[in-house]
């Protein structure tokens, strides 16, 4: 594997990921034993494990750090990432869905936020997850579990189901994972 990755991230977000005085890439850089090399004008990132560092999953781990905020996630959310060792990213591209029309995807953003974001704020709290919808993509932080379950409640919305559908279906989801981990808990136990 190669000790360093490159990405790119939305011009706007350079700033939110470099941070006020740096404090944001360095607190990347020292978390994970990495570098960051951040061109302003392209949007370019670097990232480079640094010499002794033992764990190569370091570099993906920031390379998802980096990636969360350049959807839209503050560092204190994308930072979930760097502290909860299951925390995992996943990002829906809606033009893979909608190809470029613009109007299906304005659309959809609107159903996946809800009213005043009361629909990205269900979805956040029944699951768990984090939840951003920035540009052309929706972006989820969670564990395996509930970032699956925030996943499969945005494809509802995509998919135009009713909203009551979807909250119905996360109501029940949690109930399930709550469940699930109090019998994991009562197995631990005994």
């Amino acid at each position: 594997m190669s000790s360093s990755l490159h990405i790119r991230i939305p011009m706007e977000r350079i700033g939110v990921l470099i941070g006020p005085g740096g404090s944001v890439k360095k607190e990347i850089e020292e978390s994970l034993g990495v570098e960051l090399s951040i061109d302003s004008k392209t949007g370019d990132v670097e990232i480079t494990l640094r010499e002794g560092n033992p764990d190569p999953s370091n570099l993906l781990r920031a390379r998802d750090v980096v990636l969360a905020i350049g959807r839209g996630f503050s560092p204190e959310r994308a930072f979930r990432l760097l502290r909860d060792e299951d925390a995992m990213l996943r990002i829906i591209d809606l033009r893979e869905i909608f190809g470029r029309s613009k109007s299906d995807i304005i659309r959809v953003k609107g159903r996946i936020i809800g009213r005043e974001g009361k629909t990205r704020r269900v979805i956040e709290e029944l699951t768990g997850t984090y939840v951003s919808v920035y540009g052309h993509t929706v972006a989820i932080i969670g564990g395996m579990e509930q970032v699956q379950v925030a996943e499969e409640a945005i494809q509802m919305l995509i998919e135009g189901r009713m909203h009551s559908t979807v909250y119905r279906f996360l109501h029940r989801k949690k109930r399930e994972m709550k469940r699930r981990r109090a019998l994991e808990l009562w197995e631990r136990t005994y």
